[in-house]
């Protein structure tokens, strides 16, 4: 097939060409004038299964032929002759064993590193471990490493690296994926030296990134019928320019480093890679700019020498858009109008980009038309169904069952799916609203069997409840293998229901996933130790995050997202090159926690910027296709963006070249994605809708409210919106699912701890003690408040004010003493026919035989200005208590009315009572009772809220936002 060659044999295409198609159409060319049974002979080596794929395709297109032989570079272990070595060690085992070494080490030396971190410092010592293994980097060269201006970090960095010693071996029962790869690799080539192949052997689509298969291409290349073809080779790329990337570390960035780094191991120079075809690509003048602007740092003083040579800028970019976005929103959107004319027109198009987000909106922006993109990245397994109900079950053991816990359990679309599924939602809805009204926040057993008696709940479904989701949570440490099989019966039981029946948990491709992954770390347990619940459930989700899963149903057969690797491989008729800002494409260099740049250049290890350089020759071969948008967005997240590098590199150069017409074929670019950035603003544009006016409705007489209580008439003065929701609409909002130790429970707690605790001391004065009041609160805490922190936090604030109520409390003593507490009220408003109800904290006498009133208050007490004017309760109180509104009492004068502030401080606000005699305030009280009997009253929302920034149960009902408080109130007759 191939002459007889004194140098090492090596191909190349340009980029642009579809590199599988022209592979195949080289191979038909050569083979031609040969027997048919010549093409079977050929062993073709690609890497990767989407090459493999793609070539097949392409043969099975036809003409019809003998297919060569096809196989993976990962395959070679496979062969009957290197097949003597054993299987390699799972990587699940070895990273479990990994993250038992280094948490016995974190136990010993806890100063090392966060215990939170065990499992990320796992996964990055493996991959340096599968690093080494692959680069042929035995660990004497780390450990021997000059690293005197480093001493700190690297001590602590050696405790963790002297643990890859005992997984670096030359033992061949125990290799590694990399390792044992590498060593087929070493068996194959000293199996060639003394027995070559005869046949023709093509290792074709690599770049050489990876030592193990850079010393694999060198040796296929110096077999006597052995080829290389490489993609994207630059071939207008000058003889010094090629000379000048030796240095890894000034030029592995550089998108055709990796091809000079092969041609030094086998001496070659540029002028002997030969094409594979001749076919030209779709812009050869093109390539030839991108080739220059993508010129080492060093010698970029070429752009003033070369540059002005470059005459064809303006056929060489028209096919080239540049769309430069206000956000990523608008630069999704007009992707998106692209690939739907795309659809249109028969055209294939692909958008190529690591940002998975601008893929995700791009994904939304085309559901609108009903186009669903071949996305090629897939979803990550722990975002799949599955993949949550799975780490919601391992929750379990955790932490304590909540409320939102359990709801979010019965909720997930896999729970309880084996049958009656409609039913179970049904209790589940109603078991929602009783945990908001009545609690607990953390149901058990017993809260969810009153539950059941209350709302006559089935048996069945009950048990079912009860048995799988209260009392899961494990304190303790237990084996791996336990924690597995906990987890898989538990899920199992879960999805199927009280019915019995099986569930879907383990159908669809997403489950058949997630159950291949629960079963390998089942048969892997037996390394992975014991570990908490904690541990196991990161372990868990760790796991899931490294799957990815696709569960596509018809995906459009022409609109394509790709990620760098399938672009590849694939060829399209437009390709659209998204997200290209720094940080994205190129992505970020990982942080390194063990070695350093000049460290990793010194051991032979791959330096950070090799991801660069590949994403890098992605974007050449991507930008020479026949059709091609580059965009990004200008901002995101409120932030100015930096534009990626290679475009930076490309648009200062048609910048600076104006005899060549650079800025005028740049404008163009840019007008192009101007336009489609139009369209894209007016798909946007949505009819003005006029704002909301500030309700101020004005219900029938007879619908008005005839009962309020005493705390109720501060929000008639403040906001009157909220008395019409709730007692003309009825409408009362929905407690929170996830119960918090709010002021709310505070204010309950603090008052029941003051009634019982002077309940106490009015029958016995030596209780009224520090360490009694203290014990009493201690007592009522533990009993009413579930959180411990909140408990040890209003213990505090209560210590903090003992002494002072205590001091209070015995000058109140002096003079007389309690009378009643939690006192009923009750009064009506003749002629009004409306009735004033509430309760009263606490109401003293005096020895005179006057009142004193008191309220409790765990915020801060309204002002003496304040209560004059909107927080009236103590006022009415009053007035109420001269009007003979209390229930077992007789119209008695009040000679003073207080607020107790249980705040950060001990406070007592009075009441103005001289100013606000009780008289005065039953008058007024009428007057405004009165006032809302009126047909033309409205009842306006946030009438004379405190501040603009208070929130009211009832704002987003009254539209709140589309107008403020300078808006007039809108009156609204309603019948």
């Amino acid at each position: 097939m191939f002459d007889p060659c004194p140098t090492p044999r090596v191909f190349a295409m340009p980029p642009g060409v579809d590199f599988p198609r022209k592979l195949v159409d080289g191979l038909r060319a050569r083979t031609a004038h040969l027997p048919p049974e010549a093409l079977a002979r050929v062993q073709l080596v690609v890497n990767t299964r989407r090459m493999a794929r793609r070539i097949r395709d392409l043969f099975d297109a036809g003409p019809p032929c003998l297919l060569p032989r096809l196989s993976l570079v990962t395959d070679l272990g496979e062969h009957a002759d290197l097949a003597s070595l054993p299987p390699p060690v799972p990587p699940l085992r070895r990273r479990l064993e990994l993250t038992q070494l280094i948490g016995k080490l974190l136990d010993q030396q806890p100063d090392l590193a966060a215990r939170a971190s065990l499992y990320d410092l796992a996964d990055s010592l493996a991959a340096l471990i599968d690093e080494m293994q692959g680069e042929g980097v035995s660990p004497d060269a780390i450990r021997h490493l000059d690293v005197s201006d480093l001493s700190g970090h690297w001590a602590r960095a050696q405790a963790f690296i002297g643990i890859a010693d005992r997984f670096i071996s030359t033992d061949d029962s125990a290799l590694d994926v990399q390792a044992r790869q590498r060593r087929v690799v070493e068996n194959l080539i000293e199996r060639w030296q003394t027995d070559p192949p005869q046949h023709p052997v093509i290792l074709a689509g690599s770049t050489g990134s990876r030592g193990t298969t850079l010393m694999l291409m060198e040796a296929v290349a110096s077999l006597p019928q052995g080829a290389l073809i490489l993609p994207g080779y630059d071939f207008d790329q000058p003889d010094h320019v090629w000379s000048g990337l030796d240095d890894a570390l000034l030029s592995e960035d550089h998108p055709q480093f990796r091809f000079r780094k092969l041609m030094r191991g086998l001496d070659l120079n540029p002028t002997q890679i030969a094409p594979w075809t001749g076919d030209e690509p779709p812009s050869p003048a093109r390539n030839k700019l991108v080739s220059l602007a993508l010129r080492p740092a060093p010698v970029t003083d070429a752009w003033m020498s070369e540059g002005p040579h470059l005459t064809d800028l303006a056929p060489a970019m028209a096919d080239v858009t540049l769309i430069e976005a206000q956000s990523p929103r608008a630069e999704a959107l007009a992707i998106a109008l692209r690939l739907r004319q795309a659809a249109e027109t028969g055209q294939t198009a692909a958008l190529i980009t690591p940002d998975r987000m601008l893929t995700r909106q791009v994904n939304a922006a085309l559901d609108r038309w009903n186009i669903l993109p071949d996305d090629s990245a897939g979803l990550p397994l722990q975002l799949s169904p599955p993949g949550r109900f799975l780490r919601h079950v391992a929750g379990l053991f955790v932490k304590r069952l909540d409320g939102e816990a359990l709801l979010t359990l019965l909720k997930h679309p896999l729970c309880h799916d084996g049958g009656e599924r409609g039913a179970h939602l049904l209790h589940t809805r109603d078991l929602e609203l009783d945990l908001r009204r009545n609690g607990p926040p953390f149901p058990d057993s017993v809260s969810l069997t009153g539950f059941a008696i209350r709302k006559e709940m089935p048996d069945g479904w009950m048990r079912w409840l009860a048995t799988h989701f209260c009392g899961q949570q494990i304190a303790g440490e237990l084996p791996l293998g336990d924690w597995v099989r906990r987890l898989r019966d538990l899920a199992q039981a879960i999805s199927a229901g009280s019915t019995g029946e099986t569930g879907t948990l383990w159908d669809k491709n997403a489950g058949q996933k997630a159950l291949a992954v629960i079963t390998a770390l089942e048969d892997e347990a037996a390394h992975g130790g014991t570990m908490t619940a904690r541990d196991f459930a990161d372990l868990l989700g760790a796991l899931l995050a490294g799957e990815e899963v696709r569960d596509r149903d018809a995906p459009h057969p022409s609109i394509m997202i790709w990620g760098t690797l399938e672009a590849r491989v694939q060829g399209a008729d437009l390709l659209i090159l998204g997200g290209l800002n720094e940080g994205s494409w190129p992505e970020t260099a990982a942080p390194d926690p063990w070695l350093n740049r000049q460290m990793r250049d010194k051991a032979g290890l791959l330096l950070p910027e090799r991801r660069i350089g590949l994403s890098a020759h992605d974007f050449q071969q991507a930008i020479a296709a026949p059709e091609v948008w580059l965009t990004r967005a200008t901002r995101s997240d409120d932030t100015e963006t930096v534009p990626s590098r290679w475009l930076n590199r490309l648009t200062n150069l048609l910048q600076g070249l104006p005899d060549a017409h650079g800025p005028e074929v740049l404008e163009g670019m840019r007008a192009r994605g101007r336009q489609w950035l139009d369209w894209a603003e007016t798909l946007e544009e949505a009819p003005r809708l006029d704002a909301a006016p500030r309700p101020s409705p004005r219900p029938p007489i007879p619908a008005r409210p005839r009962q309020l209580s005493v705390t109720e008439i501060k929000r008639l003065i403040r906001d009157p919106y909220a008395i019409y929701a709730k007692h003309v609409l009825r409408l009362k909002p929905l407690d929170p699912l996830v119960q918090a130790p709010d002021a709310l429970l505070r204010g309950i707690v603090s008052h029941e701890i003051l009634e019982k605790f002077v309940k106490d001391s009015v029958l016995d004065g030596a209780l009224l003690t520090r360490e009694a009041f203290l014990k009493r609160a201690d007592a009522l805490l533990e009993e009413h408040v579930a959180w411990p922190t909140a408990r040890k936090l209003w213990l505090a604030r209560l210590e903090r004010i003992t002494d002072a109520f205590l001091a209070a409390e015995a000058a109140r003593r002096s003079d007389g003493g309690p009378i009643a507490f939690e006192a009923q009220m009750k009064k009506r408003l003749d002629p009004l026919d409306f009735t004033l109800a509430g309760r009263a904290d606490r109401i003293d006498q005096t020895a005179r035989g006057s009142l004193r009133l008191y309220d409790y208050k765990t915020g801060a007490p309204p002002s003496a200005a304040q209560q004059a004017k909107f927080d009236k309760q103590l006022l009415i109180e009053a007035a109420l208590a001269e009007e003979g509104g209390f229930d077992g009492l007789d119209p008695m004068p009040v000679a003073q009315a207080v607020f107790i502030g249980l705040g950060g401080t001990y406070k007592e606000v009075p009441a103005p009572l001289d100013k606000e005699p009780p008289a005065k305030t039953w008058a007024d009280l009428r007057t405004l009772i009165d006032a809302y009997f009126q047909p033309d009253q409205g009842f306006t929302s946030r009438r004379m809220l405190h501040k603009d920034t208070d929130l009211g149960d009832y704002d987003h009902l009254a539209r709140f936002g589309e107008w403020d408080r300078t808006a007039t109130p809108n009156p609204e007759d309603l019948t």
